[in-house]
């Protein structure tokens, strides 16, 4: 299925160095150029994922002035693609100049086909992701998710539960740690939903002080207290007809919680200082970072206003939880940042790239967002790199690609997990994983699991 297979342009002049990489990349679809001319017409032919680039191509071998040539017409005409610079033993000048030229990475003769294939693994994968997230964005691009960047399953689940949700005028709650992105998914909501013609109105609980919060959601009477020369509207009587985004609700201080369960309840509210009741109209969308059954059971959230505001759950992961997401992230926000500060930076260094794909981001979305935004800023060179985005080997968890370190930590966790449901039950384990009881005691010795 040479189809399915990720394509492989290979230019390079010696015809030995051309029979001994054809056969070493076996799972890639390959294509092989000896000049520039060839190249170039492989190029348009083929559109390769990778391409590995020789500097010393005919007519002069002996030089780099044809390779570098070429290097400039496949990121102009193929700025996707990516390029990996093979250049003669110690010849870091050349290969910087690559990089700085818009390169992937670079690669130092004598090849090993073992080594040189991890670098362009790596490229393929990060070209899958990337024209996947193309793809998708030209699914959704006039569509309410179009400021929504992501390929994972974990997200592409969430956006299919924002596009059921927007047509109904249930209460949602959305859970996620903080700066995982719960805002965009509320303008996605909102966008897509039949109130999209209406405000959407949003208000962060944890912002305002408490003394000012009630008179900021429900509004006041001229002369209810001190300073209030004129009636004033809350949120929510603003948001009549839209939408009322209740950020971190978790933080509602307590006497303020009762009257927003009346508000639900009744769908009227009174101003500060006012006596007459003003029925609204507005679907209340919330999100928390915090674990509100505990303050529940602590007695810091009320349990009758949770089940209220959470008629329906929407539970955004962590961006270490989101399978390639990062990248498409950081890319997007150095495409972005490059822009608005005109600065001439044309990407990531592998390295850089390596560096973000492997960091647990703590600080989620937002802190990727702000390390891109001082890394653009920072910069040297066109390309940043894991230095300008101070990311540093301690920070970071780096993570197998060999195929079979991965399936050996895939098969450990999923058997500890499945011990775990079934209290240490090797039956009902073996069972849960679809094994003979012999094989998963073998993996447990295997993997050093005891029960």
């Amino acid at each position: 299925m040479a189809d399915l297979k990720p394509k492989l342009l290979i230019v390079e002049d010696d015809p030995g160095l051309q029979s001994q990489l054809r056969w070493s990349f076996e799972d890639f679809d390959i294509a092989v150029a000896e000049d520039r001319d060839s190249a170039l017409a492989q190029l348009r032919r083929h559109e390769p994922a990778v391409v590995t680039l020789d500097l010393g191509l005919p007519p002069d071998p002996g030089g780099v002035s044809e390779g570098f040539g070429l290097l400039e017409e496949i990121i102009s005409f193929l700025p996707e693609t990516k390029v990996i610079v093979v250049t003669g033993h110690n010849d870091r000048t050349n290969a910087m100049r690559a990089i700085e030229m818009g390169a992937y990475d670079f690669y130092e003769k004598p090849i090993d086909p073992d080594l040189l294939g991890i670098s362009i693994t790596r490229a393929a994968r990060l070209y899958e992701i990337e024209q996947e997230n193309t793809r998708l964005q030209s699914v959704h691009g006039e569509t309410a998710l179009e400021g929504l960047i992501a390929s994972s399953p974990e997200m592409l689940k969430v956006c299919r539960t924002i596009e059921k949700l927007a047509p109904t005028d249930v209460s949602t709650l959305l859970l996620g740690e903080s700066g995982t992105g719960k805002e965009v998914l509320v303008k996605a909501l909102h966008k897509l939903s039949d109130r999209h013609g209406h405000r959407l109105v949003a208000i962060n609980c944890a912002a305002i002080p408490e003394a000012l919060l009630e008179s900021e959601l429900f509004g006041y009477e001229k002369g209810a207290f001190t300073g209030a020369v004129k009636t004033t509207p809350g949120k929510i009587e603003v948001a009549d007809g839209g939408m009322l985004f209740l950020d971190e609700v978790g933080d509602l201080p307590m006497p303020l919680q009762a009257k927003l369960l009346r508000f639900l309840q009744e769908r009227v509210i009174e101003r500060v200082g006012g006596r007459s009741e003003i029925p609204v109209d507005v679907r209340v969308v919330c999100a928390t970072h915090r674990d509100l059954p505990e303050q529940i059971a602590s007695g810091a959230f009320r349990e009758d206003l949770y089940y209220r505001i959470n008629e329906a759950t929407i539970n955004v992961p962590p961006l270490k939880d989101r399978q390639g997401d990062a990248v498409l992230l950081a890319r997007a926000f150095l495409e972005r940042f490059a822009q608005q500060l005109k600065r001439p930076i044309k990407g990531f260094t592998s390295q850089a790239i390596l560096a973000i794909e492997n960091y647990p981001w703590p600080g989620n979305v937002r802190e990727l967002e702000n390390r891109v935004k001082r890394a653009v800023i920072m910069a040297d060179g066109v390309q940043v790199t894991e230095e300008d985005l101070e990311l540093d080997d301690s920070e970071v968890d780096p993570q197998p690609f060999n195929l079979r370190e991965v399936r050996e930590k895939a098969e450990s966790r999923a058997i500890l997990r499945a011990l775990s449901v079934t209290d240490n039950n090797v039956s009902k384990t073996a069972e849960m994983l679809g094994v003979t009881r012999p094989t998963l005691y073998n993996l447990m010795r295997k993997y050093a699991i005891k029960v």
